[in-house]
């Protein structure tokens, strides 16, 4: 599986209250897309393109469990997230939605705002292709690459259950 996109960098401690504030968890989904990292950057859903990879600092999703949020991320259209370090419930809730969640520090590092970054499950790495530059991250388990594949764990269910 390989994703291929533009980097929007974030900084640090980007908690699921930055991503999507909980005074908005009353508005439909697609109204989560407007206020999707507003407190640290206003403008932020202004500058998402389909495809975008979001590189975060230091515990990127740390905080409450808010499923919402990966909602609004997946929902604008964001293909991945690699960040130093990160939340754990945030990260398995990620996969589990088939959002690829890489921690990668050197990546994040390296990577600049706009630079276009391919990153590929199978032989774990990233690709700065702006820079030229190549980093590699720990492999996934192959079922997790598995249910990110096909979408989510919901859809790894189905497809298990049809295969019984």
């Amino acid at each position: 599986m390989k994703l291929e996109g533009r980097a929007l960098k974030l900084g640090d401690e980007i908690d699921t209250d930055i991503i999507l504030p909980a005074r908005y968890l009353a508005l439909p989904l697609e109204e989560y897309s407007k206020h999707l990292m507003e407190p640290a950057r206003p403008d932020f859903h202004k500058e998402i393109q389909t495809g975008d990879i979001i590189f975060g600092g230091h515990g990127f999703g740390i905080g409450s469990s808010r499923g919402q949020a990966i909602a609004a991320i997946k929902n604008v259209g964001i293909k991945a997230i690699i960040a130093i370090s990160y939340g754990r419930i945030f990260f398995r809730s990620a996969i589990n939605e088939g959002l690829p969640f890489i921690a990668c520090e050197e990546a994040y590092i390296h990577t600049d705002e706009g630079d276009i970054v391919q990153i590929d499950l199978e032989s774990s790495t990233v690709i700065n292709k702006t820079k030229k530059l190549k980093f590699t991250f720990p492999p996934f388990p192959e079922m997790l690459v598995d249910i990110l594949t096909v979408g989510g764990g919901v859809n790894y269910y189905k497809q298990q259950q049809m295969h019984r």
